[in-house]
């Protein structure tokens, strides 16, 4: 699927919504729950999250790596787990606060 920043995907196989933060200009295969994600408004569900992908995503964390460079904001948690591909999607880590001394 050709993705683009601002574009709003949800899942087939469970509740989760994310909406694409970064994105690389050719194709993705975002997935949640094992199936590929789709535009939201487009999902039928069916089926269930598949092991090793339900593990579930969180409301308003932001799941994102480098290499593609993808980032991707959960605004509705379920219980699948995103990937790209059979490549699971970290948790993107806070940034550290410089210190204060």
């Amino acid at each position: 699927m050709i993705t683009k920043a601002g574009l709003r995907l949800s899942s087939v196989v469970c509740d989760t919504e994310v909406i694409v933060i970064k994105a690389p200009p050719d194709d993705l295969d975002l997935r949640c729950g094992g199936q590929p994600m789709v535009e939201l408004g487009d999902a039928t569900r069916s089926g269930e999250p598949v092991a090793p992908f339900d593990t579930g995503t969180l409301i308003g964390k932001r799941y994102a790596t480098d290499d593609p460079p993808v980032e991707v904001l959960c605004t509705k948690p379920g219980s699948g787990s995103l990937s790209i591909g059979e490549v699971p999607l970290p948790v993107k880590s806070a940034a550290p606060l410089p210190s204060s001394d």
